[in-house]
């Protein structure tokens, strides 16, 4: 083992580990490796409070011709393993955070279609199911994200079942929509943990090395391009980023314009790509707009920046 990867360890006794056996309510993959990632409960969430379940009614609209799972009542948030075929070579890997304006998470539109097709591409994914709703929607889930990404830098040397080997220099978050706002948030947020240490993961960084934001919201300050959400410290050492918004996005693109500006005034690294058509919320599902051709603009970014072959 070189000081460039790890192993991604689930460790029986430290945490709660499960394997699923079935396509479960949340459209997640048979025999994937689940990992409640809070051991003791999760903080300010009373066990039992809440039940997860798909919210989506026969009303909801259809993406491209396809329903959405829209879950709710997530007070147990979790890490769902989803492996890209094994090479000699380690994996880089990328944390996916849904969107759902922090009420709800889109677990298979903006989640497990994209955990696959990362896998597509020699990516491990690793989807993160954290809380919502919350009392606090920026920073429950906030800890969540610190936490993820603090367990897949974990390399502890013992108990292992289940082994998966990343490169330390190669972990990446995405997110959509409201979980675009929770990866920028995590990139400009890292420092410091907001919540109290469980184990020694959260004693490891949980900087992602890159971040990959489409249709992101809450970026913004205002309705000016140019401001950005006080919240986001943005430094030149901020992960450098990659971009997709419309123009028609009812979210808004000042929030992409805005962040792209806050990281280039920086003099960090990021390529924005802004489409005419295509609205809010299509995830990677095809279409006859352009905006459809965006997962391969990001394959190609990945290589430019050496984070895939």
């Amino acid at each position: 083992m070189t000081a460039y990867s790890f192993a991604l360890v689930l460790i029986v006794g430290l945490f709660r580990l499960t394997t699923e056996a079935a396509v479960t309510n949340s459209g997640e993959r048979a025999g994937l490796d689940t990992l409640s990632i809070w051991p003791a409960g999760t903080p300010g969430i009373t066990a039992g409070s809440a039940h997860e379940h798909d919210v989506t009614t026969a009303k909801d609209n259809l993406i491209n011709g396809r329903p959405v799972i829209r879950l709710a009542g997530v007070t147990d948030p979790q890490i769902i393993l989803y492996r890209a075929p094994q090479t000699r070579d380690p994996e880089p890997a990328v944390v996916v955070f849904p969107g759902g304006g922090y009420y709800i998470l889109a677990m298979d539109l903006e989640g497990t279609e994209i955990c696959e097709w990362l896998n597509s591409i020699g990516v491990t994914a690793i989807l993160l199911k954290y809380r919502v709703p919350d009392p606090a929607p920026h920073t429950g889930p906030l800890a969540d994200a610190q936490r993820a990404v603090g367990i897949v830098r974990l390399n502890p040397h013992r108990g292992a079942v289940t082994v998966v080997w990343v490169n330390l220099q190669r972990i990446g978050v995405l997110g959509f929509s409201a979980g675009g706002h929770l990866a920028a948030s995590l990139s400009c947020n890292y420092q410091n943990r907001v919540y109290a240490p469980v184990d020694e993961s959260d004693r490891l960084s949980c900087r992602p090395d890159f971040t990959v934001l489409i249709y992101p919201a809450y970026l913004a300050a205002s309705d000016s391009v140019s401001t950005i959400n006080p919240s986001f410290h943005v430094t030149k050492d901020v992960p450098p980023a990659f971009i997709v918004q419309t123009q028609r996005d009812p979210i808004g693109v000042n929030n992409s314009v805005a962040y792209y500006g806050a990281l280039t005034q920086a003099g960090v690294h990021a390529e924005m790509h802004l489409y005419e058509a295509g609205g809010h919320g299509y995830g990677l599902r095809p279409s006859d707009m352009p905006v459809s051709g965006w997962p391969a603009r990001l394959a190609e970014w990945m290589k430019s920046m050496k984070f895939i072959h």
